[in-house]
């Protein structure tokens, strides 16, 4: 008979995974460290509450009893270290553990929980033909854990290397003003698309029309992008992952725009310009990915 055991709780934020129930931490799927004592203590204080302010006072409840004397600011200034030290995290561009002046700290990355269920454990020696069962078992392999199903289509971002979080805004800042440029230019020069237009297809409203309305949208899109990357918005990255279903159709529409420069510039230069517009998407994603990934030494209160 199986004893039934508890499942073990497994919180997932950035390129992290953390077991609550063993205290190891994980990177990439891949064991890092085992976090004990104070560290672990303030990292589970502040995933009970991801999103929201922990004050100091509250962790030095938690940490240390009533009548505990200790140099508590200097204690708890090393152990948030430690902990930043772990998840190569910054005080001064945090990804993960942010600092609030004098009032504690706030665990801003997205936080997913997720429950594994031990294999269970025989309670007694099987009976007659038990161990031919659980040896079945045992060479039964697990089911291997269904990938999402966006990352069989693009990259994981467990796969991707990290880059400075600036970098990454200023070079998806570019690409939004490329993106609003096209569609000005376009919106600008309508004519002379209407004039083109109609002489290659007696479809010339509908896709003109498709053309104005696909080019208003994407003004109002990239505007939004740009502003919250000039600005800094944290969740910048969390937001266009779920824009990008809508966005994607709309951007390899218009990586066809260069057709509309045939006669000006040629086949060539047109297929060139198109597969390069084809690409931007991905690139985009990723672009953003590498930023959340981008560490920064040191760590400090």
């Amino acid at each position: 008979m199986a004893e039934a055991q508890k499942p073990n709780r497994v919180i997932r934020f950035g390129v992290f995974e953390f077991d609550r129930h063993s205290g190891d931490l994980r990177k990439d799927g891949m064991a890092r460290r085992r976090l004990q004592g104070q560290p672990l203590d303030v990292l589970l204080q502040l995933l009970e509450r991801p999103g929201e302010i922990v004050t100091r006072e509250e962790l030095r409840q938690r940490l240390w009893p009533a009548d505990t004397f200790v140099d508590f600011d200097h204690s708890l200034n090393t152990a948030v270290n430690k902990l930043r030290e772990a998840l190569e995290d910054s005080a001064s561009n945090p990804r993960f553990v942010q600092t609030l002046a004098r009032r504690g700290y706030r665990f801003i990355a997205p936080v997913e929980t997720r429950e594994i269920t031990p294999v269970p454990v025989p309670s007694a020696a099987p009976a007659a033909g038990g161990a031919a069962a659980i040896d079945s078992a045992a060479a039964s392999p697990r089911e291997p854990e269904v990938a999402p199903r966006h990352a069989k289509v693009f990259s994981d971002a467990r796969d991707l290397p990290g880059v400075p979080p600036r970098t990454a805004r200023v070079l998806f800042s570019l690409i939004q003003m490329l993106y609003l440029g096209i569609y000005v230019a376009a919106l600008a020069y309508l004519h002379i698309e209407d004039a083109f237009l109609s002489d290659k297809t007696e479809y010339a409203m509908p896709i003109l029309a498709i053309l104005i309305t696909t080019a208003a949208a994407g003004v109002a899109v990239r505007l939004y992008l740009l502003t919250a990357a000039i600005f800094g918005y944290r969740g910048l990255t969390r937001q266009f992952l779920r824009l990008f279903p809508a966005i994607f159709p709309l951007d390899e529409l218009w990586a066809l725009a260069p057709f509309l420069l045939l006669d000006r510039i040629g086949i060539g230069l047109v297929l060139a310009m198109i597969a390069a517009f084809l690409f931007l998407p991905f690139s985009q994603r990723s672009i953003l990915l590498m930023g959340d990934r981008g560490s920064h030494p040191g760590s400090h209160s």
